[in-house]
């Protein structure tokens, strides 16, 4: 018997803050870059993650109208978009608080380890934050350092603090 391949697909689009790419299947998005200067450096990064996916221009319409609306300054919920990506308990949980937190608004690694019950864990939080593979629709930008401090991100400080700023937030500390 051979194994059932999934089909994966790609698409690249320029949502207005720079070029994306995003690769995902049937079920749902794998994988979104964070904006890039050049569409080939979205293309490359989402090829290097899923390298078996095939381009298909229009597979994420919606998703790249509502990063443009995003990007635009409209408050849009991207965690609305369904995702496919294989994690385990933990990281699901925290996947999902953090897709919970609303635009505008932020929380601590802390808090969101106490939120999904795991007081104490913020590292463990900041771990699963730093690999996550779809930003902006787990809006990750919106977990901050305790103190309200940016912490880390894994597209930069500088894009961090200009997402949240987007958002009309304005953190403190961790220059970027």
């Amino acid at each position: 018997m051979g194994v059932d391949r999934e089909k994966l697909r790609w698409a690249s689009f320029d949502a207005g803050f720079g070029w994306q790419a995003a690769v995902g299947s049937d079920r749902g998005l794998r994988y979104l870059t964070l904006p890039k200067g050049s569409r080939q450096e979205a293309i490359d990064e989402a090829r290097r993650a899923y390298p078996d996916a095939v381009e298909d221009p229009g597979a994420f319409a919606s998703l790249e109208d509502d990063l443009r609306r995003y990007f635009a300054g409209e408050r849009v919920d991207l965690a609305g978009h369904a995702t496919d990506i294989r994690l385990t308990d933990f990281q699901r949980r925290v996947h999902e608080a953090c897709a919970a937190i609303p635009y505008g608004s932020t929380m601590t690694y802390g808090e969101l380890a106490a939120k999904v019950g795991h007081p104490g864990a913020a590292r463990a939080v900041g771990q699963v934050m730093a690999t996550n593979p779809v930003p902006l629709v787990h809006p990750c930008h919106r977990v901050l350092a305790s103190g309200g401090g940016l912490g880390g991100f894994g597209g930069g400080l500088p894009m961090k603090r200009r997402l949240l700023e987007l958002e009309g937030i304005r953190p403190r500390g961790n220059r970027g």
